[in-house]
């Protein structure tokens, strides 16, 4: 993973500024007709899911009072995993990003909806949909890329401590709603700058904290002693819920901005940056999952990543329908749409945590002089 800028090859070369804006177009046209027509039947989809969320986390939660039985253990383990799953990724993820305020619901609102997580929603709000969704792969600006604990781009400095960054991958993977967390106040930054004795730091570190006591209090404490003498077994498969949940949500985000084929860009690229190269950036930057429609559910609809960068305040359901028109367009375009199914991507985003790990290969000859983002010549 090389920026854009400085590769022997640029992607987007053949493409004049005013492709790019015939793009932005575009693009701003299919936008227009998902929201001309959501409605009704979009209201059912998102009410369908939450009910189904919650009837399978009461459901799995009342099998585990008896998970001192191996079957009931297996079975309320999967069902909790399953819920906490769509609680956080097609649920919570989309309802605070606004894609379902126009219902003007206030229990499915992106001001009000509270999440099985242990990171306050305005945080993960400010840091996700203001900053990342801003800066999509922009190293520097991005801290989605590698979460701020990874390199993950040749061109930043190697140092011997990055040797651990698959074993700080895989910690995080395992405690990710805490990574998330710990991310979403920028932690690692405030402690580096002196910031974290600010008042403002303290009282967002206090929210973070009063959260994470809210969820532990539920998770380990409430439920496990309702269970009585499952006590024990019922944390267990507590932990092994949530264990399973951080696991797949971390795969799932890997998946969306770090397998082969997705790009970065130098923060000077995006000085002046255009409607039109905002989409293209994000075009670009993001890497889609090919898989059922099960599988689209439980990734939150991030298995269509592209078509969520480009829309992120659009339905999720609306994301399958709306991914031909796009991937036609890369066609048109003569742009790459990265995707392949999960194991292969998971597989390429964690070969790019350990190849990055390790010192740049030198390579023989001269680098070559990189074209600039966006050529003046016609296409």
């Amino acid at each position: 993973m090389t920026v854009i800028q400085k590769k022997a090859v640029n992607p987007i070369a053949h493409l004049s500024a005013e492709d790019i804006e015939i793009i932005g177009k575009e693009l701003d046209a299919i936008r227009d007709r998902v929201i001309a027509d959501r409605g009704e039947r979009d209201a059912r989809y998102i009410r369908k899911v939450i009910k189904t969320h919650r009837t399978l986390e009461l459901s799995s939660r009342a099998v585990l009072l008896f998970s001192f039985f191996p079957p009931a253990w297996i079975v309320g383990t999967a069902g909790l995993a399953v819920a906490k799953i769509l609680d956080n990724m097609e649920i919570g993820h989309n309802v605070l990003h606004g894609q379902w305020d126009w219902m003007r619901d206030p229990k499915i609102h992106s001001t009000t909806w509270d999440w099985d997580h242990v990171s306050p929603p305005d945080q993960w709000q400010h840091s996700h949909n203001q900053l990342h969704h801003r800066y999509t792969n922009v190293v520097g600006k991005d801290n989605d890329l590698g979460y701020g604990i990874m390199r993950v781009d040749e061109d930043q400095p190697w140092h011997p401590v990055h040797l651990g960054q698959p074993l700080w991958n895989l910690i995080n993977a395992c405690f990710f709603q805490y990574g998330i967390a710990a991310y979403d106040l920028e932690l690692g930054h405030n402690l580096r700058e002196g910031r974290h004795k600010t008042p403002e730091f303290r009282a967002r570190a206090r929210a973070v904290g009063r959260k994470i006591r809210r969820q532990v209090l539920k998770d380990y404490l409430v439920h496990p002693l309702l269970s009585g003498p499952s006590f024990l077994s019922t944390l267990a498969a507590t932990f092994t819920a949530n264990l399973i949940r951080n696991l797949w949500s971390h795969s799932v985000i890997m998946c969306g901005h770090f397998p082969n084929g997705v790009e970065t860009f130098e923060k000077q690229s995006i000085e002046g940056e255009t409607k039109g190269e905002w989409y293209l950036r994000q075009m670009l930057g993001s890497a889609n999952i090919s898989g059922s429609k099960l599988m689209h559910i439980m990734t939150g609809n991030l298995s269509f990543q592209i078509e969520h960068h480009l829309f992120p305040d659009l339905p999720s359901n609306r994301y399958q329908e709306i991914a031909p028109q796009v991937r036609a367009l890369f066609d048109r375009y003569g742009l790459k749409y990265t995707t392949g199914p999960l194991p292969k991507q998971v597989a390429s985003a964690w070969w790019k945590v350990i190849r990055l790990s390790l010192p740049n290969r030198r390579r023989k000859g001269a680098e070559p002089v990189a074209p600039a983002l966006v050529s003046s010549s016609p296409a």
